[in-house]
């Protein structure tokens, strides 16, 4: 068993306010992907004003935190807020879906795209091959809060998280901080190069974000209010598994179109 560090989530105190980790991590991921997608532009020499890049992430931004508030609460624990609307609204206290937030994100990303004349899939393609690094230290973010965490294991690396009783768990932050975030990008900064038809780095991040989390999941303790279906398969298994058949349509189609 490996000793789970003692990090303290909150970084630094001033006053009333308290900066954390996994605030910063989230941070750190959009101006990274901020930085990457104008990288690509000037080095493709795309015909897309810097402007349009900055005012698109506000939106995605926006559509990412209100989505993935959505999907936690339709997906995750709707009976609860059904019973307790305006506990909506407290989002200091944690509940955000990633397809929820992927969902609403996109969205935004649409429309603004739309309304300024701009090609949905050409865009789509800079931003998602950027995702991974958000994710990825999205993920660490968690660990650091000692959340989210995975099941009981026997496996000599197995950590025992403050919140997580008395027994080891699997770190599965990790694993999907390696797999969604690391991983994945690499994967899809390879890719995005191969001259495929717009769209195709879109398709390829549902279909391996699916299939790693897919995985992970079998890993990954379920949220305590919504268990499993059939007694094996959580909703996250069941999100992701819509994302690689969405992928798979979308790579289809997009290529099949001349």
């Amino acid at each position: 068993m490996i000793a789970y560090p003692d990090i303290d989530p909150v970084l630094i105190h001033i006053g009333p306010i308290s900066i954390r980790w996994y605030g910063l991590m989230y941070l750190a991921g959009f101006t990274a992907s901020y930085m990457l997608v104008k990288y690509q532009i000037n080095k493709k020499k795309l015909a897309v004003k810097m402007e349009d890049i900055d005012s698109l992430f506000s939106y995605c931004v926006i559509g990412l935190i209100v989505g993935a508030r959505i999907g936690y609460i339709i997906f995750y624990n709707l009976d609860y807020y059904v019973g307790n609307p305006l506990e909506a609204l407290v989002l200091w206290q944690g509940g955000l879906s990633f397809h929820g937030g992927l969902v609403g994100a996109v969205t935004a990303g649409a429309w603004y795209v739309k309304k300024r004349g701009l090609d949905f899939w050409t865009i789509a393609d800079l931003v998602i091959v950027t995702a991974p690094i958000g994710l990825g230290l999205g993920r660490l973010g968690n660990f650091i809060n000692g959340e989210l965490y995975g099941r009981v294991t026997d496996v000599y690396w197995g950590m025992v998280f403050p919140s997580g009783g008395p027994l080891p768990r699997h770190p599965s932050q990790l694993y999907e901080l390696l797999f969604e975030g690391i991983v994945l990008f690499i994967l899809l900064w390879i890719i995005k190069d191969r001259g495929l038809k717009p769209g195709s780095v879109t398709s390829f991040f549902l279909i391996f974000y699916g299939i790693f989390r897919f995985f992970i999941e079998f890993f990954r303790e379920p949220d305590v209010q919504v268990g499993y279906f059939l007694g094996f398969i959580t909703m996250g298994q069941i999100l992701c598994f819509i994302m690689i058949v969405s992928g798979l349509l979308i790579l289809f189609f997009r290529n099949k179109k001349r």
